[in-house]
């Protein structure tokens, strides 16, 4: 009985060390590694049966069903740049007009959208807030509940799957998936003239991954040739691991220059540029892995303490995987108290062009009847992003402003956590 055990207590109990020697993006595919040949969905037991089925799941995985393991770390690696930073001002603003200060602004401002006012010539602006989130959907898929189910590859290519009839068996994989993320931001921003700021903001990053997963091969027919462990007349047909891992590290670097172009005592109209560095380690999901860039039209107005504002954008990633958007915000922010500002927007990020990666369709199977089988449970859709965001500024005393902000995903699409909690500190001066 000990003997029969001990392969099966071998694929279950797989280490999970050595993480960060492969990095956490190469450790999610350790979720569909079973055993010790080191690939997704190689059968040790088949090859050491020696039935020349051992790696039969290989090809399939390496070409369709590898983008849901490449899905996977791209959406966690996206997710993770797409924390959004503070804006570049706080507090109310200045400028200067016959060699006198003028109020060009009353509340102490959005907290992640921004406003057309500049800070002022020589005013500084300096803060750091912390963003922390659990991601808990996939495309609107439960990440703690991701069915997932691999196919075997055509082996004689000839386009008809089924035949021989071992093509129809199937890996059918159970994923349970929890990475959390704590972002902390340090920023500062400049008042070079009274109508230019220059900024830039550098996050620190903390991701850490959980996950388990459990296969289960389905055989066709009465016969097991695809099998973890044991032999043909006792195969293993059931296999689990589980991986946990973290990094802790620079995230993606921002630098931002604001214009502002037009200010009157109610309306204003600015231009802001923001590039963001691929400083975060990609390897170990700390950042996006790749350049982005993003010119945005500001218009803001001002009635009494009621300030809404207007964000239109677009935004350029060069990643292969990447999207170009369409960024749009809306909201205001409205001094309640003389201590006390009310900030709201509805953030939005709209995909330009087909997803430049998709997960692999449902099979169709020809042999022994012709049949449809769903690969995936997340579905494929465009990565269209709305959140809303709700939030106060507390003034204390001496220009500091104490922020508190929750953001809610208002769409499914991507890795999303149910919210965001922001806190954090900021400086005018």
């Amino acid at each position: 009985m000990l003997k029969k055990a001990t392969p099966v207590l071998a694929l279950v109990l797989l280490p999970v060390g050595a993480l960060h020697a492969q990095g956490l993006r190469n450790s999610l595919s350790s979720l569909f590694t079973f055993g010790d040949c080191g690939e997704p969905l190689c059968l040790d037991g088949s090859i050491s049966a020696a039935n020349g089925h051992g790696d039969h799941f290989l090809p399939a995985a390496a070409s369709g069903n590898s983008a849901i393991i490449s899905f996977l770390a791209d959406a966690v690696g996206q997710s993770v740049s797409r924390v959004p930073l503070s804006a570049t001002s706080s507090g109310a603003t200045f400028a200067i007009v016959n060699g006198l200060p003028v109020r060009t602004s009353t509340s102490a401002g959005p907290i992640f959208a921004e406003r057309a006012q500049t800070l002022g010539r020589g005013r500084f602006f300096i803060g750091a807030n912390v963003n922390g989130l659990s991601y808990t959907t996939l495309n609107g898929t439960p990440t703690d509940n991701l069915g997932l189910t691999f196919i075997h590859e055509d082996v004689d290519n000839a386009g008809t799957l089924g035949d021989p009839q071992f093509e129809n068996d199937v890996i059918a994989v159970q994923l349970q998936l929890d990475v959390n993320v704590l972002v902390t931001s340090v920023f500062a921003t400049y008042g070079l003239t009274d109508f230019v700021d220059l900024s830039v903001a550098v996050p620190f990053v903390r991701t850490r991954v959980r996950g388990a997963s459990e296969a289960q091969i389905s055989p066709f027919g009465p016969n097991a040739l695809h099998f973890f462990g044991g032999d043909p007349s006792s195969p293993v047909l059931r296999a689990a691991t589980s991986l946990e891992g973290s990094a802790t590290g620079i995230g993606d670097v921002a630098g931002r220059l604001k214009v502002n172009v037009v200010q009157t005592r109610q309306f204003g109209a600015a231009i802001i540029t923001d590039v963001r560095f691929p400083t975060g380690d990609e390897a170990e999901l700390l950042g996006s892995g790749a350049f982005s860039g993003r010119a945005v039209g500001i218009v803001s107005a001002q009635f009494g303490s009621f300030s809404p504002h207007l964000n239109g954008g677009y935004l350029v990633r060069t990643g292969d995987l990447q999207n170009d958007a369409i960024l749009a915000t809306v909201g205001f922010d409205n001094l309640m108290t003389p201590w006390a500002t009310l900030a709201f927007d509805f953030i939005s990020e709209w995909q330009v062009g087909d997803n430049r990666i998709t997960l692999p369709g449902n099979a169709i199977y020809d042999v022994p009847f012709q049949r449809e089988l769903q690969t995936s449970q997340v579905s494929n859709m465009r990565q269209n992003l709305v959140a809303a965001s709700g939030g106060v500024k507390f003034s204390l005393r001496e220009g500091t402003v104490l922020v508190t902000n929750v953001l809610l995903p208002v769409t499914d699409a991507g890795l999303l956590p149910d919210f965001v909690w922001t806190t954090g500190l900021e400086l005018v001066f």
